[in-house]
């Protein structure tokens, strides 16, 4: 299954998120896009009756299947970057479903979905990224945590970046994600478990990927894995090694994700 959107790429809606991002708002028609910057855009609206219980599309009736989880997870993803987007330029994205599978895991049944898009503008690619979606059950009332993995401490660069209910407000308008674990602490703490409200995993991703581009002049491919989640009163470390390596490191030292850029 696939599907297709266009996008005129409006420099308004980058400015918007450089000043989310606490960057000078500076972008503007005809100049490239920092990478990442696409998840501002190609939107897919639906009315309320069409959106599940936790604020996103319903699966089944749209691109994604109905894989019976209700738990909804962007456990990571990959991306080429090819040539740079340009703002206010019309640009459309293909999406297709690359593959689905289910397992049995250690807290219970999976499921996983891979969506791959491909982001043209003026008929030529510019972005290919792959995107891992992982559903799975609510937790049980008494079920106990997985230690997260500790992050390495070796880095050769790293910026520390706080967030806050603004912030995540302000990246979930953007980017019109209406998944209630950034803005709705009764649904985040009290159905999906967790100890606050979730810190993007693709805002992690977008502050990995700036500090990415500061060290290598432009990115060509970027991949990375969510490993724990980090909370919207949490500060995280965004961190560099210059083999190309990065992650976020939490305050408790937990490595929340992970990922390589070249």
């Amino acid at each position: 299954m696939s599907d297709s959107q266009t996008d005129v790429m409006d420099p308004a809606r980058a400015r918007a998120l450089q000043a989310t991002l606490g960057l000078d708002a500076t972008i503007g028609t005809g100049d490239p896009l920092p990478p990442f910057f696409h998840q501002v855009y190609f939107w897919a609206p639906e009315p309320p009756e069409r959106l599940g219980r936790d604020g996103h599309p319903q699966t089944g009736i749209g691109l994604i299947p109905d894989m019976g989880l209700p738990r909804r997870m962007w456990a990571g993803g990959r991306l080429e970057f090819h040539g740079p987007l340009h703002a206010g330029v019309m640009a459309e994205k293909r999406s297709t479903v690359e593959k689905t599978a289910r397992k049995d895991g250690r807290s219970g049944p999976l499921a996983f979905v891979t969506l791959r898009h491909e982001i043209a503008q003026e008929g030529v690619i510019r972005v290919t990224e792959w995107q891992d979606l992982v559903y799975r059950e609510d937790p049980a009332p008494d079920a106990r945590q997985p230690a997260p993995p500790l992050a390495p401490t070796d880095e050769d660069a790293a910026e520390r970046w706080e967030f806050g209910t603004t912030r995540l407000f302000r990246y979930s308008a953007l980017t019109f994600n209406g998944h209630r674990i950034h803005y709705d602490m009764d649904y985040a703490t009290g159905v999906e478990g967790y100890a606050g409200l979730v810190t993007h995993g693709p805002l992690l991703a977008q502050l990995l990927m700036l500090l990415a581009e500061k060290r290598l002049g432009r990115v060509q491919s970027f991949a990375f894995r969510a490993t724990a989640p980090l909370m919207h009163d949490e500060a995280a470390a965004i961190c560099w090694r210059d083999d190309g390596t990065l992650w976020a490191r939490g305050p408790d030292g937990r490595q929340c994700m992970t990922a390589t850029a070249a």
